[in-house]
């Protein structure tokens, strides 16, 4: 059956072409894969060149010393996804007794404390090492002129430096001088630049170019050159500089004043690697996710609750479908929260069809306003303290979409797939301008990640030192007739595979084009605990698209829904590629809420 179009029209048109397709959140890191591809690079070189861009022109969103997720396939191996695991773990000082004895009931949503080591720069650069044909240099060029030469800035980023300014001036002088250069907040379409982190990337690809020197060759390979940029990463200049930034005490989202804890041995000591993905198999697609350590297995577990249900509760345009979904949604967080983690996570059970029969069944006519996990075989279940109340200090969680839909920023996303059949999607983030002082002689700030962990023993998502926290990066690859033929992923935090679910919904089920898919009415539930400080969560809680409509609206209002409108045109974030195996056809999608993420191709 086809589900309910509430509208026929699409913004834009679903790109179509046979040579190489590319979608981000950003038009100037989509063309920047796209010009990779047009000078003969693969979908590997075109990825990391885009998301070297993404770190200049959104800081609001990602930065490099944040993480990272992918998830793709090779030409050579088309049926073979392989997840790309940049997230970097715990230091070796992050222990929950120092946390306590700093007086912190929760990890700070800013500020060093909650740095993980970063991940994105060394999973990016084993990528191109292993899956790209470039060089290090042609890579990076793209990313170097921006930060040397300048880009015009978005609305966006001056909006989010205006909302910390404050902290800037008065805490973490650093930031001030990088993102308020003469105490002034940027213009829409100012050019700005970041020279500190063009030196940085020249630093970087000069760490290879001098290989030969001692003996006056320059007949290393180009794997080698890569390596000796990512040596220098986490054991030379750049790890001594990340370092040395987290002595000095500063202001965190506690609003108390804190060292950080990384430390050399915990850079020198990550790697970034490879990772076989947790799937399901759902109406003839083989959907793949990062594992437990990741949310994905969430959106796999919807689905299996969902494919249950007739295709008439899977339309998220309808109230009937809406309803199922979130309700769906619900059960699968909450297992999220009770048994997700770096750990033993007793996956196979989760996502067994028997298990979810028993979660189906819990599915009524009515909103459920519980926090209701399951039941697993030799595990209990753990339960958070469910806050309902916290924080509204700017600046402070993820940028992502707060409960009432307005959007403080987001993570970032891209997806590229070329002529040979590579294909990849990737959800960088973390290290944004607002996570914690900026590292002057680099240009960046350490991430945040650590915040999504618990300051309690005995939880699936414990700080503890060399263990990951849980990430809610989860880009997502679809595959059928063991081929892959979909990469798609979205910013957003907790609402990522929410907002994928109606994606896939729409499209492997209703029959939707990727741009239609992305253009319809979305919605999310907020009804477990967030993974972000202050960690609340609303009961019953469902944010909507008005577009979804005033009927399907009061539905969900009598069912017992606690609705908050968005506005019309106000979430989902997604971008999406395309490929058909059988005659090479390529498509890709991008969102256009925002008017900021961009496709192209041919």
């Amino acid at each position: 059956m086809s589900f309910t179009r509430p509208v026929a029209f699409t913004t834009r048109p679903t790109l179509r072409g046979t040579f190489g397709m590319a979608a981000s959140t950003h038009w100037l890191a989509t063309a920047t894969a796209q010009a990779v591809l047009e000078r003969g690079g693969n979908a590997f070189d075109a990825a990391v060149a885009s998301a070297f861009v993404l770190h200049v022109v959104e800081p609001h969103l990602n930065g490099p010393g944040g993480d990272l997720t992918a998830v793709f396939s090779t030409a050579v191996e088309p049926g073979k996804p392989v997840v790309l695991m940049g997230q970097g773990p715990a230091p070796q000082g992050a222990t929950v007794e120092h946390y306590r004895a700093e007086g912190l009931s929760l990890v700070p949503g800013t500020g060093a404390l909650a740095a993980a080591v970063p991940g994105a720069v060394d999973a990016w650069l084993l990528l191109l090492r292993d899956h790209g044909s470039w060089e290090l240099a042609e890579v990076l060029d793209f990313a170097i002129r921006y930060a040397r030469d300048g880009h015009p800035v978005l609305a966006r980023v001056g909006a989010t430096i205006a909302s910390v300014a404050g902290l800037f001036r008065d805490y973490w002088p650093s930031s001030a001088e990088l993102w308020m250069p003469g105490g002034r907040i940027p213009e829409e379409g100012e050019l700005i630049g970041n020279a500190a982190y063009a030196r940085t990337l020249q630093r970087l690809v000069q760490a290879g170019a001098g290989l030969g020197e001692t003996d006056g060759t320059a007949a290393h390979t180009r794997e080698a050159r890569i390596d000796a940029a990512r040596r220098e990463w986490r054991e030379g200049f750049v790890a001594r500089a990340m370092v040395e930034s987290v002595q000095t005490p500063h202001r965190h989202s506690s609003g108390t004043d804190h060292r950080g804890v990384l430390a050399l041995t915990d850079l020198a000591g990550f790697s970034a690697g490879y990772e076989a993905p947790a799937t399901l198999e759902f109406r003839g697609h083989t959907i793949a996710k990062t594992g437990p350590w990741g949310q994905g297995p969430a959106l796999l577990q919807t689905l299996a609750i969902l494919d249950g249900f007739d295709d008439a509760h899977l339309d998220p345009s309808t109230e009937l479908g809406a309803h199922t979904i979130l309700e769906a949604m619900k059960l699968a967080l909450a297992d999220r929260e009770a048994y997700y983690g770096d750990g033993d996570v007793p996956l196979a059970e989760l996502l067994s069809p028997e298990y979810a029969v028993s979660r189906r069944a819990l599915i009524s006519e009515t909103a459920s306003l519980e926090f209701r996990p399951g039941h697993l075989t030799g595990h209990e279940p753990y339960i958070p303290a469910l806050r309902t109340e916290g924080a509204t200090e700017a600046g402070t969680g993820e940028p992502t979409v707060s409960p009432s839909g307005e959007t403080r920023g987001d993570t970032c996303h891209l997806d590229v797939v070329d002529r040979w059949g590579n294909m990849v999607s990737a959800t960088p983030s973390g290290g944004w301008l607002q996570s914690s002082p900026a590292i002057a002689e680099l240009g960046f700030c350490l991430g945040t990640r650590l915040q999504t962990t618990w300051l309690e023993p005995g939880t699936p998502s414990t700080l503890t030192p060399g263990k990951r926290p849980r990430t809610t990066l989860t880009p997502t690859l679809v595959l059928r007739d063991g081929a892959a033929v979909s990469a798609l992923g979205s910013p957003g935090g907790d609402q990522q595979d929410q907002w994928q679910l109606l994606y896939l919904l729409r499209t492997i089920v209703g029959g939707y084009s990727p741009q239609q898919a992305i253009d319809a009415p979305a919605f999310h539930t907020t009804s477990m605990p967030g993974s972000f400080w202050p960690r609340t969560w609303e009961p019953g809680g469902a944010v909507v698209e008005d577009r979804l409509g005033g009927e399907v609206i009061a539905g969900l209002e009598r069912r017992g829904h606690r609705i908050t409108r968005a506005g019309d045109w106000a979430l989902g974030r997604l971008s999406a590629v395309v490929r058909d195996p059988r005659t090479g056809v390529l498509q890709a999608a991008a969102n256009p809420r925002g008017a900021q993420g961009y496709a192209a191709g041919r």
